[in-house]
């Protein structure tokens, strides 16, 4: 079975010069063609990306991040604060882009298309949030899915899942 997805973004935009005339646009468009392989569902990863464990990707963030806030000049001893290096940590492996993993990937069930309907399947508007690869600024989009049976269905809970587990990563816009 083949799921084609599409998303289309709000008006997010991790580019500081966004604008694009309508015609260079066009020109972009074609020059690049069927080349776009920023839209794929591979996310660019180095081959010990699951080397370490999520606990021990928590610890090594969380020192990270606390260097960042004392960098900027953050006071780590407040009590409002002394525990989000931590919370960021655990947020970013556990939460904002767990969809990196594939032990998180749905686990995706198929039924007999016992009504042998043949039309293609559509589920449009499953709303996603997702970050931007180059700025890791937030994305809010809107994904619509699409796929003909051939022979075996997918229940629609599973199609937005699977959505929300791409989203979890970052994105191309």
């Amino acid at each position: 079975m083949d799921i084609f997805i599409e998303a289309s973004l709000g008006n997010n935009s991790c580019s500081t010069n966004s604008y694009i005339s309508p015609s260079k646009k066009n020109e972009i468009v074609e020059e690049i063609g069927d080349m776009h392989i920023g839209t794929s569902a591979d996310t660019p990863l180095r081959p010990d990306a699951f080397d370490k464990s999520d606990e021990q990707k928590i610890v090594e963030i969380e020192g990270h991040f606390r260097k960042i806030m004392e960098v900027m000049g953050l006071d780590l001893n407040d009590d409002s604060l002394s525990g989000t290096p931590h919370r960021v940590a655990k947020m970013y492996v556990q939460e904002i882009f767990s969809g990196l993993n594939p032990a998180n990937k749905p686990d995706v069930k198929l039924f007999d298309n016992k009504y042998k309907y043949n039309e293609m399947l559509v589920e449009k508007g499953i709303t996603f949030y997702s970050n931007c690869e180059h700025h890791f600024v937030p994305i809010i989009g809107k994904a619509h899915v699409a796929y003909v049976s051939s022979g075996k269905v997918i229940g629609l809970s599973k199609l937005n899942r699977i959505v929300q587990y791409y989203a979890k990563r970052p994105q191309v816009q």
